[in-house]
């Protein structure tokens, strides 16, 4: 049994299949550690450390006497001697196969902007915000030139799901509130924190109410919600929108210096390569179908989890690409193939909708819990505590639970977010004209 991803999907199937002693199970990933990607945005501004969201895959596994864990790159696929290959031309064979390579981010055609406007889904995505962010307040402090100043004070989220609001949101905390009194040429609180929507509404996968709430606690951060707006080009100084309005649409030019993307993702390359070695259709997106059993049409002993993967749900629609989605057909993954070990037949996977939860800010939030019925749509306080409790429950690893909860409860207190650190490279901001003090 060979898994390719330690994500979600690729680490729930291998703890579960480490379980039973029959099968050998085999889990390849480049990176030694599982990251809980949902938390990636407080490790950007600062509330988190890396560390805090991260544990290593071998520490995870160790109870699982039956489980390998690689460092390594799967880069090719050999469906009839069922054989991976891997960056260093290493090789695993295997007999069944669990592809969750996960996504990453996608420009819509435009990878070039990727350099200026970093997405979020590595540890180093997540530090290289970070230091983006931190960097302009410092370049702000010091340049004399107003109007460049006031481009270094203007910060934009691309894209109006979850993750940019809650980076959003996070930012309008941090002008209004973490920085307030750290600095003595600027006021933090004057930073114009813009979050730029293509749709007509942020988290379009909400109900409309609960995006209108959304949008109300957003702008009560000072965070100013542009929605019908569409990025058509993006430099070092600014971008350039087309925004949407009775019917016609106009062109803007927004100065910024710094950008961030949360618009939209791309499957992994190796999914690419798995379709192509198969003979697979992918979607724009380069996700693959799958069928009730989570396997690829004619192939049953290839598996495909999480983001790479296109599951239909009963009703029709397809199985969002979140966590809790991942965990469960990780899991159900496991189940099958143990199933058919004992000569049983699986069950076809059925996604259990858990709802959506997020967090726009200090006892702020919105949550639509569907099972709920009119219940379970929820904002403010409530949104609020649930998000707390669902992330520590999914989070893996019970140190990290510990000290993440203790870092939240500090800054919930202090109003602080205690890793404002900023590394790599450049680590000094580019000053046009600096002030002489």
């Amino acid at each position: 049994m060979v898994i390719i991803g330690g994500g979600f999907a690729g680490l729930y199937a291998a703890r579960r299949l480490g379980k039973e002693r029959a099968v050998e199970v085999t889990l390849v990933d480049r990176r030694n550690y599982h990251l809980f990607q949902p938390l990636l945005y407080q490790v950007a501004t600062g509330a988190l450390s890396p560390g805090d969201i991260a544990q290593p895959l071998r520490a995870i596994l160790r109870r699982n006497g039956n489980t390998r864990v690689i460092l390594g790159e799967a880069v090719e696929l050999d469906p009839v001697a069922r054989r991976i290959t891997l960056s260093d031309e290493g090789t695993v064979d295997y007999d069944t196969l669990l592809v969750a390579t996960g996504a990453r981010h996608a420009y819509f055609g435009h990878d070039e902007w990727a350099v200026l406007a970093p997405g979020l889904k590595t540890i180093e995505d997540a530090t290289d915000m970070r230091r983006r962010i931190l960097l302009a307040y410092e370049a702000a402090e010091r340049e004399a030139d107003p109007v460049r100043r006031a481009e270094w004070m203007t910060f934009t989220v691309v894209g109006g799901g979850p993750t940019g609001v809650e980076l959003a949101g996070a930012l309008g905390e941090i002008s209004r509130d973490t920085l307030r009194r750290d600095f003595r040429s600027i006021l933090p609180s004057d930073a114009r924190v813009l979050l730029v929507e293509a749709l007509d509404r942020v988290l379009p996968t909400y109900p409309a109410s609960l995006s209108q709430s959304a949008r109300r606690q957003l702008e009560h951060l000072g965070v100013t919600v542009r929605t019908g707006t569409k990025v058509t080009a993006i430099d070092e100084g600014g971008i350039t929108v087309a925004v949407q309005g009775d019917g016609t649409e106009r062109t803007e030019r927004i100065p910024t210096r710094t950008v961030l993307w949360a618009a939209g993702v791309q499957a992994s390359s190796f999914g690419r390569k798995v379709a192509d070695a198969l003979g697979v259709q992918v979607d724009r997106a380069g996700r693959l179908p799958v069928g009730a059993d989570l396997t690829l049409p004619g192939h049953p002993e290839v598996m495909v989890l999480g983001d790479l993967a296109i599951a239909m749900r009963h009703s029709g629609k397809p199985v969002p690409g979140v966590a809790p989605a991942a965990i469960q057909e990780g899991t159900y993954a496991a189940k099958s193939i143990l199933a058919h070990l004992h000569g049983d037949t699986p069950e076809p996977f059925r996604y259990r909708d858990r709802g959506d939860v997020a967090v726009i800010g200090r006892l702020s939030g919105v949550a639509d819990i569907r099972w709920l019925g009119r219940f379970g749509h929820m904002s403010g306080f409530l949104a609020w505590g649930m998000w707390l409790g669902v992330h520590i429950l999914y989070l893996i690893g019970f140190a990290n639970r510990i000290v993440v909860l203790i870092r939240w409860a500090w800054s919930f207190l202090t109003h602080g977010r205690g890793t404002r650190l900023i590394t790599g490279e450049p680590h000094l901001p580019p000053i046009k004209r600096p002030e002489h003090l």
